[in-house]
């Protein structure tokens, strides 16, 4: 697929200088729970401060970021690894949430994105910029275009604005080119922002 992708990207003149210049983001492979839980953790933090906690989160649990032991943890263990009490709860609506559905790969093969958006926004706690990373890195949907990203629509802005500000309407547009590989293109923009 990744072929494919590039080759629909070269013709966007940016993007296939993005392509000769990075390697597409990407992420360790972590299971759909963790990712789900880390998505929670980053939510609203800088890039810096959501590592930092997400590895005290990890350590904390030592290394076992199951449904079980998140809802087993002690309160203050969690907060102590740095998870705000909204955060806590957070990912405790996703462990209960994970023990009644199966939200793995196989189990949402079958739903639309839209569909799984739904489902994930059911979850007090998860939004729809946490759904569209779910999407993207866990169910690795090849189309998605997560414009609630703060990175990604600063890297389209820098990219194709200099740096101007953007409606979410214009980068839309600049995405229509890099359809039906959107995904691609965000792992692209994503590897080209971090480097900076």
């Amino acid at each position: 697929m990744l072929d494919e992708a590039e080759s629909v990207l070269r013709s966007d003149p940016v993007m296939a200088t993005l392509l000769e210049r990075h390697e597409p983001y990407v992420e360790p492979n972590w299971d759909e729970f963790e990712r789900l839980c880390i998505s929670i953790i980053n939510q609203q933090l800088s890039t810096a401060s959501a590592a930092a906690v997400r590895e005290r989160f990890f350590d904390a649990l030592e290394h076992e970021i199951t449904p079980e032991r998140v809802l087993t943890a002690d309160d203050d263990v969690l907060r102590d690894a740095g998870l705000s009490r909204q955060k806590v709860e957070y990912t405790r609506n996703a462990a209960r949430a994970f023990q009644e559905y199966d939200y793995s790969r196989a189990g949402l093969a079958d739903h639309t994105n839209e569909e799984v958006v739904d489902l994930l926004t059911e979850i007090k706690g998860i939004g729809a910029w946490t759904a569209r990373m779910y999407l993207l890195f866990v169910l690795e949907r090849p189309d998605i275009l997560p414009l609630g990203d703060l990175a990604v629509r600063r890297g389209i802005e820098q990219l194709y604005a200099d740096g101007e500000e953007l409606t979410r309407e214009e980068m839309r547009e600049i995405a229509e080119v890099w359809r039906p590989y959107r995904s691609v293109a965000t792992r692209y923009i994503w590897a080209e922002y971090e480097s900076d």
